[in-house]
């Protein structure tokens, strides 16, 4: 099964073009946007990420999907589903399916970010049936925080951990846990 494009009222998510990377790369090297990030991007390892992007939507019914706004910007940043395995974050939380985005700056509260993952989550939940999503960031990403927040995603702190692969001086050390269950997939009492 290969992902489809997913469209909302204003966006598009799709598959990556190469036109994208170039804008991709800037974005990538913006301080504001790799804030809570390990680190800002050189040009070959932006493409290199989007080279991982791209193979992922090969092997999975999911991905990153490019982001574009309907009569607008070509190519704003990306949003979607990547598996997380022990290997790649040895976590309490690994093996998961996470969610995640990157908007260009010029695009940030506009409301694409919570329009795109909550077309994301409905796509993991309805079509994929999936059993849980998470999401996770800077304990400080308070921007990130509050879109989880809004998605209904859950914190407890007694999931917070220390980020594995980061040095001790990362912007991205002491991170939040976020979780949300699909609701069709829940048993109670």
């Amino acid at each position: 099964m290969l992902a489809p494009v997913l469209e909302t009222s204003r966006l598009i998510l799709r598959y990556w073009k190469q036109k994208d990377l170039f804008p991709f790369s800037i974005m990538n090297a913006d301080k504001r946007v790799m804030e809570f990030l390990h680190k800002i991007l050189s040009l070959e390892e932006s493409d290199a990420l989007a080279e991982r992007i791209q193979k992922e939507f090969k092997e999975k019914p999911y991905g990153f999907w490019a982001i574009e706004v309907k009569k607008g910007t070509s190519f704003i940043g990306f949003v979607g589903l990547h598996y997380l395995d022990p290997i790649e974050l040895p976590a309490h939380f690994t093996p998961c399916i996470e969610i995640g985005w990157r908007l260009d700056f010029d695009h940030w509260g506009k409301g694409y970010a919570f329009e795109a993952a909550s077309k994301v989550l409905e796509y993991a939940f309805q079509i994929l049936n999936l059993k849980e999503v998470v999401a996770y960031t800077d304990i400080n990403n308070m921007r990130s925080r509050k879109l989880m927040e809004k998605l209904k995603m859950i914190h407890n702190s007694e999931e917070n951990f220390v980020h594995p692969k980061t040095s001790e001086n990362s912007p991205l050390t002491n991170c939040v846990l976020y979780r949300l269950k699909n609701p069709k997939r829940c048993s109670y009492g």
